[in-house]
């Protein structure tokens, strides 16, 4: 799939004015809720987008479900957002990773329940991620309730752990040294829905936090595992929908591109390592010229030279 499509696709995902082929089913047109817009994706996960980056919500009969909390200074807009959704106390949430922007707004989520909560919050994540927060000092334990004092209590090891909650299988993958070494995709098997976290970003190079434990076959290991788990409806549009960290909605086909973008640039910095380059050297061969303008973000080659040089520390063990 071309970059072509892709930019053709932008303003349709950004409307939120998508159809599924199949059905003939239009998605609701996106909300704003005090600065957090608020897109339905399908089934019962809608993606909520806060100060830049995106958190995917289930509701149900259960309770709420968030992928994600963002930060402490959005928890309060952010569930404002999710009780126009649900009137439901928050159940679960799952941190896709430990960056701050993702787990920061655990604690004032799991706040905001008050100390007389009958069922406490479930916070789920990879056992990494709490070995993360806790070696930056960033898990102050709190009171939740009698029992709950950090604000991650639920962490699994195994490459999945699976749980049923709304009416629909939730399926959480272990990611390894792919963004981070802790890095989880959540799989809402009804619904049809992906949420990814910082996995994959699209129209951005991928990031990869070396000293998190990443790498760039993580990276490229977890893209294609995505695109196992992702099927597309007619002309590649639609079908299952991927929740990215942060920009817009997302099919499979986006999905490809960056998958594509990444394996092939990988490719040519290890030849070029192969050859006994340095990593000077190899800035300057430009291996990212021809990708620069679409996944730089508006910086070009400094982007493609920042991703550049996370792929030779991965590939050579370079500090």
């Amino acid at each position: 799939m071309t970059a072509t499509r892709s930019r053709a696709l932008l303003p349709l995902l950004a409307a939120a004015a998508l159809v599924a082929p199949e059905t003939g089913r239009a998605q609701q047109q996106g909300t704003d809720v005090q600065g957090v817009g608020v897109l339905p994706v399908q089934g019962g996960v809608t993606m909520l987008v806060v100060d830049g980056g995106n958190v995917a919500v289930q509701v149900g009969a259960d309770g709420v479900l968030l992928v994600d909390a963002r930060t402490e200074a959005t928890a309060a807009r952010l569930m404002n957002a999710v009780r126009t959704l649900s009137d439901r106390p928050v159940q679960t949430i799952v941190n896709t990773h430990a960056d701050p922007e993702h787990t920061g707004g655990n604690e004032a989520v799991v706040k905001m329940r008050g100390e007389g909560a009958a069922q406490e919050v479930r916070v789920v994540a990879h056992s990494n991620v709490l070995r993360r927060l806790q070696a930056a000092g960033s898990v102050s334990g709190f009171r939740l309730n009698a029992a709950i004092t950090v604000p991650i209590n639920s962490t699994y090891d195994e490459p999945r752990r699976d749980f049923y909650l709304n009416g629909e299988s939730i399926v959480l993958y272990h990611e390894p040294a792919a963004h981070s070494d802790g890095d989880t995709v959540v799989h809402f098997r009804r619904s049809d829905v992906l949420a990814v976290g910082d996995l994959f970003v699209p129209d951005r190079y991928p990031v990869i936090d070396i000293e998190s434990g990443g790498s760039i076959q993580g990276v490229v290991d977890a893209l294609n595992h995505i695109l196992q788990l992702t099927v597309p409806a007619r002309f590649q549009e639609g079908g299952t929908y991927v929740i990215p960290g942060h920009g817009r909605l997302c099919d499979e086909a986006d999905v490809v591109e960056v998958r594509n973008m990444a394996t092939i640039v990988r490719d040519r910095v290890q030849a070029l390592v192969d050859q006994g380059l340095s990593l000077e050297q190899v800035r300057a061969a430009a291996p990212t010229r021809d990708y620069d303008l679409e996944y730089g973000g508006g910086e070009g080659r400094a982007a493609g030279d920042r991703f550049v040089e996370s792929i030779y520390r991965s590939l050579t063990g370079a500090n």
